[in-house]
């Protein structure tokens, strides 16, 4: 892997005295989809809270376009230009759809053709439907939609997705895994953490296996679907 956006070298997180990452390394190369899967527990959330900077490493190397981030606050890490759905959406209730849109918009890595409200709304068209609409009168499907958007709207250069389909119904995942199919094809870059193997293995380029903290396996989509023992060793399919 000649050019690397993101490189994620051996990092070690904690939460006190309980460590929960142990050297865990992974990277991804600009206009790639790479994934993050385990299963619940095993440290996928702890290494996307440590890559933004909300959990911050105790040893190892966390570089951003050639930068290094572990030791930035998660504000600085994020202006840099990494955008993240978290898990949970965690969108703003109190807030109009098109205000939450809006909020944090801003085109610091002077993308040539930068998101806008209207390309969110193209992109997906139930929340140009919702824009007065508050967020917390969303569907779920409509909360994850408007998480992805928001992270769009900040033109990020590394979008990070921790568990994007989890608790939707099946079209609305369709829709989603459809969107970062779009996304991926304009080039952008992204992490995904989720655990839809089929989806994932037609979609993204790279998947990293974690187990305890620890990366145990990575390979291709080809190599991962030609591998039902792994997944079910390690993802419980």
């Amino acid at each position: 892997m000649a050019e690397r956006l993101l490189e994620v070298i051996s990092i070690e997180t904690r939460y006190g005295l309980s460590q929960v990452l142990f050297g865990i390394s992974l990277a991804i190369s600009p206009g790639e989809m790479v994934t993050l899967m385990g299963r619940n527990g095993m440290g996928k959330t702890t290494t996307v809270r440590s890559v933004m900077g909300l959990t911050p490493c105790m040893a190892g190397s966390i570089r951003f376009d050639g930068r290094e981030v572990a030791s930035l606050p998660s504000f600085r890490v994020a202006q840099l230009g990494i955008g993240l759905v978290p898990e949970g959406r965690q969108i703003f209730p109190n807030l109009t759809t098109r205000e939450n849109l809006v909020a944090t918009a801003a085109n610091r890595t002077d993308a040539a053709d930068p998101w806008t409200l209207d390309k969110v709304c193209e992109l997906f068209p139930r929340l140009g439907e919702r824009l007065n609409s508050m967020g917390n009168l969303l569907s779920g499907g409509e909360q994850q939609m408007l998480a992805i958007g928001r992270a769009l709207m900040t033109n990020p250069r590394l979008l990070i997705l921790d568990e994007a389909t989890e608790g939707l119904a099946p079209l609305v995942r369709a829709e989603i895994w459809q969107c970062l199919t779009r996304l991926k094809a304009a080039g952008q870059s992204i992490l995904v953490i989720d655990k839809n193997v089929a989806a994932l293995t037609r979609i993204a380029d790279r998947h990293y296996l974690i187990e305890r903290g620890r990366v145990v396996w990575c390979g291709t989509s080809a190599e991962l679907a030609a591998a039902p023992q792994v997944q079910h060793q390690y993802l419980g399919i």
